[in-house]
C-alpha cells in the first residue's frame, strides 16, 4: 500500500490510516449491533431473513471492516518499529477481548469460538514466518501451522483470514496478483453459501452473498485507490482506540440485545 506521487493518482487517496479504520469500524458496529440484537430477540439466526430488507442489508455491509484489519497487519509488518512488540500487542488485546466475545456471542456461536483478533495475530505470525530465514519448506510448514492455529481455537475468520493476510503481503507488489489471489479467496469464502438454497429464502440469500462479496470489494479499492498511507493526526491515541473499540463494542452490542430481548 505503497503511496503514490503521481498526480493524477495522488488526489484519489483522500484517506488515511485512521480514517480507514474509523470508516471501517463504523460501519461494522452497526451490522454487527442489529444482527446480534435480532438474534437475541428471536433466539435464532434464521430470524435475520425476516427483517425489512434495509436492515437484513446493513447487516451485512459489517465485512467491509475484515479486509481492512487484514490490509492493516499486511502493512503493520512493514512499517512496524518492533513486530514482536506489535505481536504481544496483538496477543494482550485478543485475550482482553475473548471475555467480551463469550458474554456476547457464546448463545449462538458457542464457548469455543475465539474473536477475530487472534486471527490477525497468526496471520502476522505467517507473514513473519514466510520472511524468516528457515528453508522453503519449513516456512511453508509454519504458515500452515498458523492458520491451523485459527481452525483449532475456531477464532473468525479461520484459515481465510491468515491468507488474505499473508496474500496480501506476499504481493503487495504485484497489484495483478494481489488482485487476483484477494478476489480468488472471496469467491471460495462466500460461494459456498450458495449450498444453503432451498433452506432459506432464495431471494435472501443471494442478496447475502452478493453484499458480502460488494463489501470484500469495496474495501479493497479503499485500500487500494482511496488509502494514501499515512498515520492521522494522532496516532497513538487513535491506536490504543481502536485496539480497546473491539471488546467495548461487544459490551454495548450486549446490553442493546439483552435490553431489547426483554
Amino acid at each position: 500500500m505503497e503511496i503514490v506521487t503521481d498526480n493524477n493518482k495522488s488526489r484519489y487517496r483522500i484517506f488515511n490510516r485512521d480514517m480507514m479504520k474509523c470508516l471501517a469500524i463504523f460501519i461494522m458496529f452497526w451490522g454487527h449491533l442489529i444482527g446480534w440484537a435480532v438474534q437475541y430477540k428471536y433466539g435464532d439466526i434464521k430470524a435475520c431473513y425476516t427483517l425489512p430488507l434495509w436492515e437484513y442489508i446493513i447487516i451485512y455491509t459489517s465485512l467491509f471492516c475484515p479486509p481492512v484489519m487484514f490490509f492493516f497487519i499486511a502493512d503493520g509488518y512493514k512499517y512496524t518499529r518492533d513486530r514482536k512488540k506489535y505481536a504481544h500487542r496483538l496477543l494482550l488485546f485478543a485475550c482482553i477481548t475473548q471475555p467480551f466475545d463469550w458474554l456476547c456471542c457464546h448463545r449462538f456461536s458457542g464457548w469455543w469460538h475465539t474473536n477475530v483478533i487472534f486471527t490477525l495475530l497468526f496471520g502476522l505470525l505467517a507473514i513473519m514466518a514466510w520472511e524468516s530465514r528457515y528453508k522453503l519448506w519449513q516456512r511453508i510448514a509454519l504458515v500452515i501451522l498458523c492458520d491451523g492455529m485459527t481452525a483449532l481455537i475456531v477464532s473468525d475468520w479461520l484459515v481465510f483470514g491468515v491468507l488474505f493476510i499473508l496474500f496480501l503481503h506476499i504481493f503487495r507488489d504485484k497489484p495483478k496478483a494481489r488482485f487476483i489471489s484477494f478476489m480468488s479467496l472471496t469467491a471460495l469464502h462466500f460461494l459456498p453459501n450458495l449450498f444453503s438454497l432451498g433452506k432459506v429464502p432464495t431471494d435472501r440469500l443471494i442478496i447475502q452473498i452478493v453484499v458480502m462479496i460488494l463489501m470484500f470489494v469495496l474495501a479493497y479499492l479503499c485500500m487500494t485507490v482511496f488509502y494514501n498511507g499515512r498515520k492521522g493526526k494522532h496516532p497513538t491515541l487513535a491506536k490504543w482506540f481502536f485496539y480497546g473499540f473491539y471488546p467495548l463494542h461487544y459490551l454495548i452490542i450486549w446490553i442493546v440485545s439483552v435490553i431489547i430481548s426483554k
